[in-house]
């Protein structure tokens, strides 16, 4: 079933999307070479438990984490661990969070002193597919013209869109009905309506789109071993387009 919510519940989920905002933010400045995964998670921990709200992904399907932490050619579902960033790397920290039965996600990929720039245009070309893609989120389209959105000008450059993990609707349970894949023929799948919150992450490979996971069970890694990007919003469908609810503002 897909949910159409309340203002009043867009308004929750909003207070725990910006905490995932606010946390991402608060992490920027220790993303550099000698940081580690595991130092940035309890650092997020600490952060979203002091704004009163509660990690989304810690003990979730057994998950041991506060956050996803996927570097380089983990595409996402990375686990946090004691390897040191290194300059060139890059890092895509996913975040989610919950308050009172209402939660918020969002991913960001940032990038470890310089990259190549075979990979920085990779980071700039996923950002892009994201708000080209949420832009498609208009009360009358349907799931399916994200997601065609999004792998119409990702290939156009070249890269492929991960096609086994999709994007999701998210209010009182982290991943709710619809999925929303980032790749596929316009027009079809569910119809959008105003009052709809979606999660919309276009996870983007350098090279091909084949994956794996790893022996933890968790991590999933491009099977060619290159870099892939993940960006992530979660949003509100309106009948004047989409808000994006997981940038620190109520914006159009």
């Amino acid at each position: 079933m897909v949910n159409i919510r309340s203002q009043r519940e867009i308004e929750r989920i909003h207070d725990s999307s910006q905490v995932v905002y606010e946390t991402l933010r608060s992490l920027e400045d220790y993303i550099k070479a000698g940081s580690t995964g595991k130092e940035l998670d309890e650092l997020a921990e600490e952060f979203i438990r002091s704004q009163g709200f509660v990690p989304a992904f810690k003990g979730y399907m057994g998950y041991p984490a506060s956050l996803c932490i996927s570097v380089n050619d983990e595409v996402v579902h990375g686990i946090p661990n004691c390897r040191r960033f290194q300059d060139g790397d890059i890092v895509s920290i996913d975040c989610g969070v919950v308050k009172d039965g209402y939660y918020g996600d969002s991913a960001w990929t940032f990038a470890v002193g310089q990259m190549d720039s075979e990979t920085k245009k990779l980071l700039e070309v996923t950002e892009s597919s994201l708000t080209i893609g949420i832009q498609q989120a208009i009360e009358g389209n349907h799931i399916s013209d994200i997601g065609h959105s999004i792998q119409d000008y990702v290939e156009e450059f070249g890269f492929s869109v991960v096609r086994e993990l999709v994007g999701h609707g998210i209010g009182t349970q982290l991943h709710e009905d619809p999925q929303i894949p980032n790749f596929g023929d316009p027009g079809c799948g569910v119809e959008l309506k105003a009052g709809m919150c979606l999660a919309v992450e276009p996870m983007v490979n350098l090279g091909g789109k084949e994956i794996y996971t790893k022996a933890d069970g968790w991590t999933v890694c491009t099977r060619d071993g290159k870099p892939s990007a993940h960006f992530e919003h979660t949003i509100v469908v309106t009948k004047n387009g989409a808000k994006i609810l997981s940038n620190g503002v109520m914006n159009g």
